[in-house]
């Protein structure tokens, strides 16, 4: 019976330890076959939609009170990928950790509590929702530049950062180190963060020496 009793152990431990495998080659590596956009193809998806980002900007910044940070990625009408809230009167505090959650539905009681921090109801969500999808964008954060998620692939997201004035030319060489910042216009900056794996810097574009 404890030869019975080691062998199951055994099994469990062998089982633990694919799955935990699986989970980080699905993590790793599910995004192998995922698109890899080039700079002109963000370029392009970005002055084709560069009416309907700004506008994505423009209404995001309305719901959000000037003493919270809000970043919130959706993974489809009634899935949210990330939401972070921050409130601005912490900024600094070693301390202070704010709001974030990951993978959470629309109709959760995360979702509930979303709503009561930023004094929102669905309806601004949707309406949010719509204009993202209206960028061919799925994600924001409030800010200046805001940072608008374009796609992920695989561990990697692909950003727009948008300012609403011309880049200041002291600050136009930290925003083109051609890794994670390539300049794409006076009010426009492409980013790249490749995650925990993975290129760190723009696929397919070497970083200056």
């Amino acid at each position: 019976m404890g030869k019975a009793k080691y062998i199951i152990k055994r099994l469990g431990i062998i089982i633990g330890i694919i799955a935990i495998i699986s989970v980080v080659f699905c993590s790793c590596f599910g995004g192998l076959f995922d698109k890899v956009y080039s700079v002109d193809e963000l370029k392009k998806e970005y002055y084709s939609h560069e009416k309907e980002i700004r506008e994505a900007k423009r209404y995001f910044a309305s719901i959000i009170t000037k003493d919270k940070e809000v970043q919130i990625e959706f993974t489809s009408d009634e899935e949210i990928g990330r939401c972070c809230i921050y409130d601005t009167l912490f900024a600094g505090d070693p301390n202070y950790e704010g709001f974030c959650r990951w993978d959470f539905s629309t109709n959760s009681k995360v979702m509930d509590t979303v709503f009561q921090l930023l004094k929102w109801d669905k309806d601004k969500l949707k309406i949010l929702k719509k204009k993202l999808d209206d960028a061919n964008c799925i994600g924001i954060t409030n800010s200046e530049p805001a940072e608008l998620n374009f796609k992920r692939s695989g561990m990697g997201l692909y950003s727009f950062l948008v300012f609403d004035k011309s880049i200041p030319d002291s600050l136009k060489n930290n925003y083109n180190d051609s890794c994670y910042y390539i300049l794409a216009g006076d009010k426009v900056v492409l980013t790249y963060g490749g995650g925990v794996f993975g290129p760190q810097c723009f696929p397919r574009v070497k970083k200056k020496k």
